[in-house]
């Protein structure tokens, strides 16, 4: 594990001020916050693995006289490479996640879905969540959708079909070789099991 400097920390926090929710100055009650998420944000978090993305992130806070409750929904598009023919296309993706934010004697946020801040903290950062919830959305297989409905040709597809077929050619030459057996094999495996 590698330490980072009190200037990369203060960087980071920078890039994430956005996402800092000042919640000691809210009233009690639901609050509603927007984020437009584009590749910039997931660079924050030295991840590479979207061309282009595009989603719409609505976060509720509600502040009770204890805690707070927040509830993310995100929806947008991410641009990637098919996992069968590289092609680039804009992945579809949506979904949701709740926080419960309380306060305790120390921070601690080993819990996905609670996290404990410090008595006397005035406000919460949301971005490693936003980021969490939106990767782990992104399906493991990303099959382009002119795939699916046979719409997008491609040499990689064509090559792909074209081994198929071959392997089912092979295949039915296996079974029918089984098939034309010399009636005399037939004759030997009767009088083994006739025993």
């Amino acid at each position: 594990m590698h330490s980072r400097s009190l200037g990369q920390i203060v960087v980071e926090m920078n890039k994430t001020k956005e996402f800092l929710i000042p919640f000691i100055g809210l009233k009690p009650g639901k609050h509603q916050f927007e984020y437009q998420i584009s590749n910039a944000f997931f660079e924050i978090f030295d991840y590479h693995e979207f061309n282009n993305s595009n989603i719409k992130v609505n976060v509720v806070l509600e502040k009770k006289s204890t805690m707070l409750e927040l509830v993310f929904k995100h929806k947008g598009t991410v641009n990637v490479p098919c996992d069968m023919t590289n092609e680039e296309f804009d992945l579809s993706i949506k979904g949701n996640m709740k926080l419960i934010v309380r306060f305790g004697d120390a921070f601690n946020n080993d819990n996905e879905e609670l996290l404990i801040l410090p008595h006397g903290e005035f406000q919460v950062d949301i971005s490693q969540y936003i980021y969490e919830m939106i990767v782990l959305s992104v399906p493991l297989r990303r099959i382009h959708p002119g795939v699916k409905d046979g719409s997008l040709k491609t040499e990689a597809l064509t090559k792909l079909k074209e081994l198929t077929l071959k392997e089912q050619k092979v295949e039915k030459k296996e079974e029918q070789k089984e098939e034309n057996i010399d009636p005399r094999w037939d004759k030997l495996k009767q009088l083994l099991t006739d025993k």
